[in-house]
């Protein structure tokens, strides 16, 4: 089964754990390591993850998993909070987080780069505007790699 297909029945049999105790998804990563596959699922929620809502995340997504056995690689289950630095995957993100600094990576150029850091001001249609030292950018989400929160000491 193709990584795509099988993050997606993780997440199928995740949500519901989720909903429950009001987390959130931030990212399923599914990849291989060495002779074994990792699965790392990143949660969060309103006032921060605990280590006991990570626990009991990986102890019932765990138990599924054994139980509907669909992935076919001998993997490690991992469940951790995104961090400071947490990922910016959907236009959601990038609205919940305005005001706050971040750092996106494009596939391709745009303004003459692919690395721009800034101020997230405002999100509208498919873009993210953000404000860097100088200039302002305008970034389409489609052209996004890769995209997460700055914390500046």
């Amino acid at each position: 089964m193709p990584e795509q297909e099988t993050i997606k029945k993780i997440e199928d049999v995740l949500m519901p754990i989720l909903l429950e105790d009001r987390l959130e998804l931030i990212d399923i990563e599914f990849h291989p390591i060495g002779k074994r596959w990792l699965l790392r699922v990143y949660i969060d929620k309103e006032g921060g993850v605990t280590i006991a809502d990570c626990e009991t995340v990986s102890r019932e997504l765990g138990r599924i998993l054994d139980v509907e056995d669909f992935i076919e690689y001998t993997y490690t289950l991992e469940v951790s909070s995104p961090g400071i630095t947490r990922p910016l995957k959907k236009m959601e993100d990038f609205e919940k987080y305005k005001g706050k600094l971040c750092k996106i990576i494009t596939k391709e150029q745009l303004y003459g780069k692919n690395d721009f850091e800034g101020e997230i001001i405002k999100t509208y249609e498919d873009k993210v505007e953000i404000k860097g030292k100088i200039d302002v950018f305008t970034i389409p989400i489609y052209a996004i790699k890769k995209a997460h929160l700055q914390f500046h000491f």
